[in-house]
């Protein structure tokens, strides 16, 4: 009689977290020309043209606004990225990143 092979699988599992959100926060100031605001929306945060004037607005009413929400390393970086570009053109403009 011939023996059967076995062969045993020891399965593990994995158990992975979603990587933590942060919320990229736009503050308005008195410099910072309203279709700058709405250039950088369209263009760093990928906002519709729309999506881009009702931020822009509600930063410019309410004092701030949240943009976008991303993990950390691309929250930070768009971030800085737009406070670069403001600088760049002569703009105060200052935003900042809080966890969600």
């Amino acid at each position: 009689m011939a023996k059967a092979q076995t062969k045993v699988r020891n399965k593990t599992k994995v158990k992975t977290k979603e990587p933590k959100k942060y919320a990229v926060i736009m503050h308005n100031d008195d410099v910072t020309t309203m279709d700058f605001v709405v250039e950088v929306l369209k263009n760093i945060f990928f906002k519709t043209p729309d999506q881009a004037q009702e931020l822009m607005m509600e930063v410019h009413t309410k004092g701030s606004a949240v943009v976008g929400v991303y993990t950390y390393d691309i929250a930070v970086s768009k971030a800085l990225k737009t406070m670069r570009i403001a600088a760049g053109n002569n703009f105060p403009l200052k935003l900042s990143w809080r966890e969600e």
